[in-house]
């Protein structure tokens, strides 16, 4: 006969074991504001019940606030400068390329899902894009699979076969809010029928990046969503709902995006080819946002070009913030042999991108929203359950969301 631990140390945190299963959700793009409007509106009464009589925190999300850094800090509950993983995109020195950060080769720390799950908890990961589903499953031993790819699974490479009979739903486009409903109703078929002890569920904010918050595309969701927790609530899990990362408009008045092309900038002032510059929100799915997000990397030919770069470019109206390697790494807690020689952070309506050339805005069919910057670094924390034991002070993070949950929710 095995017992259990008590604790389960990961990343220098210690986790209690679940006394009863626990869910954290990352609600993609989850702006503040559109859980507030969704529950004014009268659409969320499981939220505002959360709210009301469970825990209702605000929290800081990792900048840059894109999807993989912040889904792997809150997996891991450390921040980038631990698990390595500062983006979606990165100029790989070794390879001497740029190349999208979505290979588990590139994690420098494990996860808290692993370790529970190498020490016997039943765990279960559903993530709205196969990017992440590598990443978020490394080492994993249990369910992990994604809606994108829900009819590829296999028992050897997802822990679990008919996951489309399971949840009762065909594929759902990648461009869709189904792509997130499809996370949510597997979450709870999965907690129906096999319990799991530990389970993380993933969204992508496609709708987010189209709908203010109180607009009714984006009530729509949140009702739809609301409707999955308060079943998950009815199962009697714990639940945690966080964010990635928060989400602005990114336009003018006239509905035109609001773009420093950071790249065309610096090959005017200084020639071409003398700069890089890299635009970590860069991921394979780019129709709703363009490649265009509030943060950006620089790249220089040495520390003298960086000191006059830098100076030059915070001068740019639109810009909010300039550091050098060093001040981004010690400010973001960011892995610094993966970011430029210079980081560049625009202001909440303006958002950067390399050269006009390169990004393909055909397809933004709205005003553009979108996120990356400092602007968008605060995220929900709530619970089902009240909670105890916060310090008083203590700045929170989303990759706080498993200590919630494991250490400071009553079960």
């Amino acid at each position: 006969m095995t017992t259990t631990p008590q604790t389960i140390e990961v990343n220098s945190r210690r986790y209690r074991w679940m006394q009863r299963p626990v869910v954290v959700v990352c609600v993609d793009g989850c702006e503040p504001a559109y859980l507030d409007a969704a529950i004014a509106a009268g659409v969320a009464p499981c939220l505002a019940r959360m709210r009301a009589e469970g825990t209702d925190l605000l929290a800081d999300c990792v900048v840059p606030s894109f999807t993989n850094p912040n889904n792997l800090s809150i997996v891991t509950g450390a921040p980038p400068a631990v698990h390595g993983i500062c983006g979606n995109y990165f100029f790989d020195r070794e390879l001497g390329e740029e190349v999208m950060m979505n290979d588990p080769k590139y994690l420098r720390a494990g996860t808290v899902l692993a370790a529970f799950a190498d020490a016997g908890a039943k765990v279960a990961v559903v993530t709205a894009k196969d990017k992440l589903r590598k990443l978020l499953g490394n080492h994993m031993k249990g369910i992990c699979f994604s809606s994108e790819k829900a009819d590829q699974v296999t028992q050897e490479e997802n822990g679990i076969t008919g996951v489309l009979d399971m949840v009762g739903m065909p594929v759902p486009s990648v461009y869709s809010a189904e792509l997130s409903e499809f996370v949510f109703a597997a979450g709870v078929r999965l907690m129906e029928r096999h319990r799991p002890d530990l389970m993380y569920l993933s969204t992508t904010d496609y709708v987010q990046h189209k709908a203010a918050p109180g607009s009714p595309a984006a009530n729509a969701f949140y009702a739809m969503m609301d409707k999955y927790l308060a079943q998950l609530d009815r199962l009697g899990a714990i639940i945690v709902l966080t964010a990635d990362h928060g989400m602005n408009d990114k336009h003018g008045a006239d509905g035109a995006p609001k773009v420093i092309y950071l790249q065309d900038q610096l090959d005017a002032w200084y020639g071409p080819e003398r700069a890089r510059v890299i635009l970590p929100i860069t991921d394979p799915y780019v129709v709703h946002h363009g490649a265009l997000g509030s943060y950006a990397t620089v790249y220089a030919p040495d520390e003298a070009a960086a000191a006059e770069w830098i100076e030059r470019i915070r001068a740019l109206p639109g810009v909010e913030l300039v550091l050098t390697r060093a001040e981004a790494a010690a400010r973001f807690e960011l892995p610094p042999d993966r970011i430029g020689d210079i980081v560049v952070v625009s202001e909440q309506s303006t958002v950067l991108g390399t050269s006009a050339s390169r990004h393909d805005l055909s397809g933004l069919d709205a005003p553009l929203r979108s996120h990356g910057g400092i602007s968008e670094q605060r995220v929900p924390l709530i619970c089902n359950r009240p909670v105890s034991g916060i310090a008083s002070g203590r700045r929170l993070r989303n990759f706080d969301a498993l200590d919630l949950a494991l250490n400071h929710a009553a079960a």
